[in-house]
């Protein structure tokens, strides 16, 4: 029974000494301090001779509150810019860049970008520096690569489709794939 007890005694004493660490972990977080939390880092390390930057990955383009008036009969919206940044190039080997652009096809347009929502008869154009038109599946114009940052340079616009322009809200997609030569 002595052992029992000193087994039991030592336990109890680990556990008041593990609920004291806890507790004391706690007054500093609450005392002196404003607030707390955890800052969760993520990335990829891709193999490329350039790095995206964090802000061009996964990048919203508003094209705003688009008038269907503007839109009739194959109307246009005012183009809005969007860059592609890369970051850190290696131009010993690879001297220029290419985007080419995936996503949904529009039915009336099918080198253009599908909308999906409320609204309809209307689709995505995406256009490059030079102001061409990117097709869907084709790649963009050369951007010659620099070894600090290299910007691509993008717009997007919304077009008539021909159809009847019906109101309301409208989200697209457009995935690129970057490719050095």
């Amino acid at each position: 029974m002595e052992k029992f007890s000193k087994i039991a005694f030592a336990m109890g004493l680990g556990m008041a000494f593990v609920s004291g660490m806890a507790s004391a972990d706690d007054s500093a977080a609450s005392a002196g301090n404003q607030g707390h939390g955890t800052v969760h880092i993520k990335g990829e390390i891709i193999d490329a001779p350039c790095s995206i930057s964090p802000e061009s990955v996964d990048q919203t383009v508003d094209l705003g509150e688009v008038s269907n008036s503007a839109l009739k009969q194959g109307g246009k919206s005012t183009p809005v810019a969007f860059d592609i940044k890369l970051q850190n190039c290696d131009v010993s080997t690879y001297k220029t860049v290419t985007a080419t652009w995936g996503g949904t096809p529009d039915v009336s347009m099918p080198t253009a970008w599908g909308i999906t929502g409320t609204a309809s008869g209307a689709a995505i154009v995406l256009k490059d520096a030079s102001e061409k038109d990117i097709e869907l599946g084709k790649a963009s114009a050369p951007t010659t690569l620099t070894p600090d940052s290299t910007t691509i340079a993008m717009s997007a616009f919304l077009q008539g489709d021909g159809q009847s322009v019906i109101p309301g809200s409208f989200t697209g997609a457009a995935d690129f794939v970057l490719a050095y030569q």
